[in-house]
């Protein structure tokens, strides 16, 4: 089970260098449309343009349509999800939660939606909104709006990936206007990991080391076995080993000993001394 483990997350990190491999290359081919993009819009001019705009953030939109609430009552041909009824946290909402009602009339721009102002759920599909006004213009022609963000999707193909739009079988492709039915429901590829382990010997192995295929060889065989059928053993007994017996002596193994010499000594000479006055 370890060595499983160790496998998937080896195979995991062989993905994620093969992402990031992938990021550089495309970080490095879009290096002179950055150029390009600066040389054509510097920031003195951009900085023109932006002087009696105000940025916001998504936050901050949210917070500005967050007392907004749709009534039921004004559109009950729809179906609406109100946060007074339902939890709204963790809806499949389409588009990743984008106005497509925004993204039609608008040219493409992206705004978050707002679900406390109201989920409309229409043909099991949930779709939110960045204002009252958006989701009112969308309950009255849901079909049109939805077929609209289909085709703003054909010029900005980058949104089909974005908006999660290759997952819906409506999703055409941008190079053709009419496509055919399979295409038209062809669907995103589900990849996932697979793994099959079986036994080390399921059956066990009957294999016959003396096989024999050759049929010369099989005839061989038999030939010499039928030969040894008129075969007989023959002994001779001669007269000097008639009755004999094999004999056996057994013999005390030598002795350790040791010898013990006497101790050795010397003496010590007188030496020669010659004295003068």
């Amino acid at each position: 089970p370890l060595f499983k483990d160790l496998s998937k997350l080896w195979c995991e990190l062989q993905d994620e260098a093969a992402l990031l491999n992938k990021l550089d290359d495309i970080t490095l081919s879009l290096q002179p449309f950055i150029t390009s993009q600066a040389t054509m819009f510097p920031e003195t001019y951009l900085d023109s343009l932006m002087e009696t705009a105000e940025l916001k953030t998504d936050e901050q939109r949210l917070a500005e349509t967050c007392h907004e609430r749709m009534d039921p009552a004004q559109m009950e041909t729809q179906e609406w999800l109100t946060s007074e009824t339902t939890n709204l946290t963790g809806l499949p909402l389409q588009y990743n939660g984008f106005c497509g009602y925004t993204l039609v009339h608008r040219d493409g721009l992206l705004l978050p939606g707002n679900p406390q102002i109201g989920v409309l759920k229409h043909k099991e599909m949930l779709f939110a909104f960045s204002s009252k006004e958006a989701a009112l213009k969308f309950a009255s022609c849901p079909d049109d709006i939805i077929a609209g963000v289909m085709t703003t999707s054909k010029h900005f193909p980058e949104l089909l990936k974005l908006l999660s739009l290759h997952q819906q079988p409506l999703c055409a492709h941008p190079k053709s206007e009419v496509q055919s039915e399979e295409s038209l429901q062809e669907m995103a590829v589900t990849r996932s990991d697979g793994g099959t382990q079986t036994d080390i010997h399921p059956i066990m192995a009957n294999i016959d080391r003396l096989y024999e295929w050759n049929e010369w060889e099989l005839r061989r065989k038999a030939i010499k076995l039928a030969d040894l059928r008129t075969k007989a053993t023959h002994s001779t007994q001669t007269d000097l080993s008639y009755m004999r017996r094999e004999n056996s002596t057994q013999t005390w193994l030598p002795k350790e000993a040791s010898t013990q010499t006497r101790k050795g000594d010397g003496s010590s000479v007188p030496r020669p001394q010659t004295y003068l006055a």
